[in-house]
């Protein structure tokens, strides 16, 4: 995971982590694959999550002493004090409280203008102040997720704060140009606990969303007097505003086989559009137009988009019919695949080639490359002690690809403390790992960052990168489970955002601790359950299942904690894909899509005679 001088400031904790998880460690990966103390790179993220977490508790529970401060009335020391002698008199001038900018933000008009995920809110007592609060209602699938958009001013700085009350409540705000934030309480009992954060918007930033949200399967929770103080940017509506007429003009424009361009005449008096895909809302956008991603090919869809300010929605735009194209534009990967990580260093596990690697792998990730001075650029050096020529490496590569195997360059690991936050640093990383394509045969790109990602430039990043390659592009994730329990993370909501380019994210299942499921109960590492549970968030999130894979350590010496063996894993897959093999989680429905498994690494699964990969890779290419 992450160096104890770089913790993960982006990847918010999970309110159920246990603290003490993922502390130890076996030789592996310099990334959050695996930590040990027989390799030369070590993990040390478990302890360094641990404690991230830890201190996140506290902060969470306020016992901060500003926090403190601000709750506390001092002894009335003047009643016991001998009258002072009379001085001049001079009148304090307070400075002008910046204004809220938020609207109906103690919801003491119903819910109008925030929009509320699922239809999981609504207005009542009891009140922090005045007489209504939010109270919003999740479910097994649905975190009550509630929103509102508000213009601000590029570069500015703002404070975010609100009253809650209930159980693992969530604070933040998305769409910020920089780094977008939350904060969280893990339970406030019956009383009113003040949560804050703070922001500063991007160059570009003219509007920002603001959201509260529970916990999946949690008690509902209760919001009130959010404020969001800053400079105000234009007008976002009032409601006394009318409400505005529908959009019109709505054409589709560049179709692939997954996604389609929509746009549409802008509306008067209005702050924000809905787009609806098949009389279904399917994104919230602020200009007008969008990209609608995540769709099958040669199928049509039917689209419509509505308007909205502070008082309320218009009505749905005419209709419009829209094909995606053929199928073919994703790379060649196998339905079903086996991703394994190389290893480009000598840790204790087996020392390989690329030719080496076991024949059930269908993608290889090259573990890993690394930071340059250049900010958001990384480049690839062949460790020496390998003793591994570059062209013998760049054969081996083209022979795998010509074998039908893809192989990547992975970026992240101990040294991966690349930034990609702000439009610099993403065409930085897009022109180098581009040329590192160019230069070894790589098919795309596994990102592997634990120190911390910006899904607003990260997305850029990315989408540069596949204009430069094309829709062959290979494009793999690796996140911990922390980083995958809520759309709202950075690591998934980059995912969805790229959901179009993306062939699998494969989560880390060890070195984790216990998580919450999609279910909202609480699962422990190293069991069907676990995957199963952990993956259905994955899988009811928005990705699609061909995107979904099961990450493992393929040896007990891969990862500090959370091995299990190669028939747990399958098990796991067989409950997912086919609804048998589970434990006492079940999920509602089957993913026969779901992509497969990943393991760190090929070198230690060599090391322990490639069990893993010949008991896991066979199951994986025999699912339906």
């Amino acid at each position: 995971m992450n160096r104890p001088d770089h913790p993960c400031h982006n990847a918010r904790p999970g309110p159920t982590r246990s603290a003490g998880a993922g502390a130890g460690g076996g030789g592996s990966r310099s990334g959050s694959k695996g930590s040990g103390s027989d390799g030369k790179r070590h993990r040390l993220g478990g302890l360094v999550t641990a404690l991230a977490l830890a201190a996140a508790g506290a902060a969470a529970t306020g016992a901060g002493p500003a926090h403190a401060a601000a709750h506390t009335t001092a002894p009335n020391a003047a009643a016991h004090a001998p009258a002072a002698p009379a001085v001049p008199t001079t009148t304090a001038v307070t400075p002008r409280a910046e204004p809220n900018l938020l609207k109906n933000a103690g919801f003491e008009n119903g819910l109008s203008p925030w929009s509320c995920s699922a239809d999981s809110g609504t207005t009542g007592a009891p009140a922090h102040s005045g007489t209504a609060a939010l109270k919003a209602a999740p479910s097994g699938l649905d975190n009550a997720r509630c929103a509102q958009t508000v213009a601000v001013k590029p570069g500015s700085a703002y404070t975010l704060s609100a009253w809650v009350q209930g159980s693992y409540v969530y604070l933040g705000a998305s769409g910020t140009g920089t780094t977008d934030v939350s904060t969280w309480t893990p339970g406030t009992g019956t009383d009113w606990k003040q949560l804050t954060t703070s922001f500063t918007t991007g160059p570009n930033t003219t509007s920002v969303t603001v959201y509260t949200h529970g916990w999946y399967g949690q008690s509902p929770y209760l919001a009130d007097d959010i404020s969001l103080s800053g400079p105000g940017g234009g007008d976002p509506g009032d409601p006394g505003d009318p409400v505005p007429s529908a959009p019109g003009g709505l054409t589709a424009g560049r179709t692939t086989s997954s996604s389609v361009d929509l746009s549409w005449s802008p509306v008067t008096g209005a702050t924000g559009y809905q787009v609806y895909r098949d009389g279904t809302k399917a994104q919230s956008v602020t200009g007008a137009s969008a990209t609608v991603t995540g769709l099958a090919p040669s199928t049509t869809y039917r689209f419509q988009v509505t308007a909205v300010n502070a008082a309320g929605e218009s009505p749905r735009s005419t209709e419009i019919s829209v094909t995606t194209a053929a199928g073919g534009g994703q790379p060649s990967t196998p339905k079903h695949a086996v991703t394994g990580y190389w290893q480009n260093f000598d840790n204790g596990a087996k020392v390989q080639r690329i030719s080496d690697v076991q024949a059930q792998y269908d993608i290889i990730a090259v573990a890993f490359a690394d930071a340059t001075a250049t900010p958001g650029a990384v480049d690839f050096t062949l460790d020496p002690g390998l003793r591994y020529s570059e062209a013998d490496f760049k054969a081996d590569i083209a022979a795998k690809r010509a074998a039908g195997k893809s192989v990547v360059i992975s970026v992240g690991g101990e040294r991966g403390s690349v930034r990609v936050n702000d439009g610099a640093s993403a065409a930085n990383f897009a022109d180098s790992v581009y040329r590192l394509m160019q230069k070894y045969g790589f098919d795309g790109v596994d990102i592997d960052l634990e120190n911390g990602l910006d899904p607003t430039y990260m997305t850029q990043a990315l989408r540069a990168l596949s204009a430069k390659a094309g829709d062959k592009l290979v494009i793999t994730m690796a996140p911990q489970t922390l980083d995958m329990q809520s759309t709202s993370a950075s690591y998934f909501k980059t995912a969805l955002n790229i959901k179009d380019i993306l062939t699998v994210v494969n989560t880390q299942f060890y070195n984790s601790g216990s998580m919450l499921g999609c279910d909202g109960k609480v699962y422990s590492q190293g069991s069907v359950d676990f995957l199963t549970a952990l993956a259905c968030i994955q899988l009811e999130g928005g990705l699609a299942p061909s995107q979904v894979g099961l990450g493992l350590p393929a040896s007990p010496r891969g990862a500090g904690s959370g091995y299990v063996d190669p028939s747990v894993v399958n098990s796991a897959l067989d409950c997912l894909a086919k609804g048998t093999g589970c434990g006492s989680f079940k999920p509602a429905k089957t993913y026969p899509g779901i992509r497969g498994a990943m393991t760190w690494s090929t070198n230690w699964d060599a090391s322990n005679g490639n069990a893993w990969s010949n008991a896991v890779g066979p199951h994986v290419h025999g699912l339906p």
